[in-house]
Formats: C-alpha cells, structure tokens, sequence
C-alpha cells in the first residue's frame, strides 16, 4: 500500500506532467490537479491571455496563490506547471506540502512533444529549441533543488512513469 500523502509533479513543459499525474491519480484513487487548467478555470481565460494581459508577473503570482490553495488539499497528485518552482516562496511550498518528483525529458523530446502546442505563451518564439535550452539551463537547478526524486520520461510511457514514482512511493 501507498502512502496517500500530496504527489507533487515539476518540471518543464513536455516532459508529461499532467498525464502522468492523471495516470497515477486513477491508479491511486485520488484527485488530480493541473494548477494551469486551475488558474484557466478560476479566471475564465486561457494562459496565453492572461501573459498578454498581466505578463508573466501576473500570472506567476496567480499560481502562486492557486497552488497554496490546492497544496492543502489531501492526498492529491498536482502537476505544476513549468514555471511553478521560480518563486522561491513557491519551492518551499511544494517542498513541505508532499513528495516532489521532477519529471525530466531531453530538449528533443519536449520539442516533440509540444510541437502542436499553441497554448504555451513562452514557446511563441521563432526558435523553439533556443528557448526551450534557455528555460531548461535556468530552470533545471531549482527543479533539482526542490525535488525529492527525479524520473527521466524519455522514451518512457505514461504507464511506465506512473509505476516508477508508485515503486518509490511503495518503499
């Protein structure tokens, strides 16, 4: 039997946060949450609009305020989005509020897998590759500092990444 304690999901977009989260939600049988599709939910606007409108300031400190809310909650799995851990009010929170699993992919295949995407306001660049390296060589320290294990989901399914975090959840 698992410990039902908060699951918490980081890591940069594409690395399959949120369906490995859903996943490991339905095999726990416990509720899953998106803090993205919250904020969307809560404000009635896609993220695209609300980085248009408030830049990535306001949205920043509306996430900050949907995860304190959903961290107290109990058990969840949470997928964060890949920008949650740049507060460092935020990564602390994450850090109390349950076991943090970074989920981590290489540059290929977060290109790949969001190669149709049109909803992430920061891949709205002429280089994508370019920008997803930036985010990953700014952002990968802090995933790292924050997490308390680490899953590659490169070349990986979903049931694969979802049996790895409940192997290390079991032990």
């Amino acid at each position: 039997m698992v410990d039902t304690q908060n699951i918490i999901l980081i890591g940069a977009m594409g690395v399959g946060k949120s369906t490995v989260g859903k996943r490991l939600a339905k095999k726990l049988a416990i509720d899953f949450y998106d803090s993205d599709q919250e904020i969307v939910k809560k404000t009635g606007v896609d993220i695209a609009t609300i980085f248009e409108y408030e830049g990535e300031e306001g949205f920043r400190n509306r996430e900050e305020k949907i995860l304190k809310d959903l961290c107290k909650l109990e058990p969840i799995v949470l997928a964060t989005g890949g920008g949650a851990i740049l507060s460092k009010k935020t990564r602390e929170l994450l850090a109390m509020s349950g076991t943090v699993f970074y989920l981590k992919a290489s540059i290929e295949t977060i290109l790949n897998r969001a190669k149709n995407e049109n909803s992430r306001p920061l891949l709205n660049t002429s280089d994508k590759r370019e920008t997803i390296s930036y985010l990953l060589k700014q952002r990968t320290p802090l995933y790292e500092s924050v997490a308390h294990h680490t899953i590659n989901t490169n070349r990986h399914t979903v049931n694969w990444s979802a049996d790895q975090i409940l192997k290390i959840l079991k032990n």
